[in-house]
């Protein structure tokens, strides 16, 4: 069996943890001994309205089982109210090792339908709350030479989903923020994973039978949520999680196919087809420049040239 995982003396920001996933992944960091930062504005799942009582439960409820935890009712939409969390943050315990990026809200229509302002809004909470929690514990994870996040993406992102044009677009950019930033922080040691769940929340509630419902509590996604922002945990991975089952998301590409510039029309392309999108030795690529020296090489090995590693 694995070493036990230990979070002790660890600082964890989890936004919109307040209840659902959220509460889950608070409640057991705390359990292994993680200083918790419980964010969340108590809106509804539109994110209308607020209330601190939400994320006080949790708190309490931290606190009744011999942990530490605090409060915080930042909107992490608004980039200097994150700013000024992260500063008492450090105030207060001195360091910022974990950040979970989990606060969302669902506007659903038909992209038909739905307003220019809905849009905007759920891009705002997911992508760019996500973009403004993680600008502002950077620095301090740098300078650290550690730290773990974790985005929230969502199978809605990967595969997508009738009647979630704007959600699944901010959780496809949270995959995009993810894949970057791990290259990024490789140095510094932070690692950067997005999560993409599926489970009985209010998001979901009205989504599914009860049945199911019934056997996709937050606490069966918790424990990959814990492994993705341990110390051994991979890096630019998307960990699709509910119901107690785990499993890997990879975009990957196809081996390729050279079209000599004779050949290099529409025609061909569509004479072609079955051979560019065979995906039998399909591959994930680890950069946007290995794409390129990829495709450069393929090239210039059907035309005889030789390229200069």
């Amino acid at each position: 069996m694995a070493n036990a995982i230990d979070f002790t003396d660890r600082v964890a920001i989890i936004t919109g943890s307040g209840g659902g996933l959220g509460r889950a992944y608070a409640l057991a960091l705390a359990e292994r001994g993680a200083r918790v930062v419980v964010n969340d504005l108590g809106g509804d799942v539109h994110g209308q309205g607020g209330t601190a009582s939400p994320a006080q439960q949790v708190v309490d409820e931290i606190t009744a089982a011999g942990g530490e935890a605090i409060v915080d009712g930042h909107d992490i939409t608004d980039r200097s109210a994150v700013d000024s969390l992260v500063s008492s943050v450090i105030d207060t315990w001195g360091r910022i090792d974990i950040l979970i990026n989990n606060a969302g809200i669902l506007r659903d229509k038909s992209f038909a339908k739905m307003s220019d302002e809905d849009f905007r809004k759920v891009l705002e909470v997911h992508l760019m709350g996500s973009v403004n929690c993680t600008k502002a514990v950077w620095p301090h994870m740098a300078e650290a030479g550690y730290g773990r996040i974790l985005m929230t993406s969502s199978s809605s992102g990967i595969y997508g989903n009738f009647g979630q044009t704007n959600y699944g677009a901010a959780k496809s950019g949270l995959v995009g923020l993810m894949n970057s930033l791990a290259i990024e922080g490789a140095k510094k040691n932070i690692k950067v994973n997005a999560i993409a769940p599926t489970a009985a929340t209010r998001m979901t509630e009205d989504l599914l039978p009860q049945q199911v419902l019934d056997i996709m509590g937050p606490e069966t996604i918790a424990s990959g949520a814990l492994f993705m922002v341990s110390d051994d945990a991979p890096t630019k991975t998307i960990l699709g999680a509910g119901a107690g089952v785990f499993a890997v998301s990879q975009m990957v590409e196809s081996r390729g196919v050279f079209l000599p510039e004779e050949a290099r029309n529409p025609e061909v392309v569509a004479e072609r087809w079955a051979e560019i999108s065979d995906l039998t030795d399909a591959q994930p690529l680890e950069s946007a420049f290995e794409q390129t020296s990829k495709y450069a090489a393929l090239a210039a090995r059907e035309l005889g040239l030789y390229l200069e590693s």
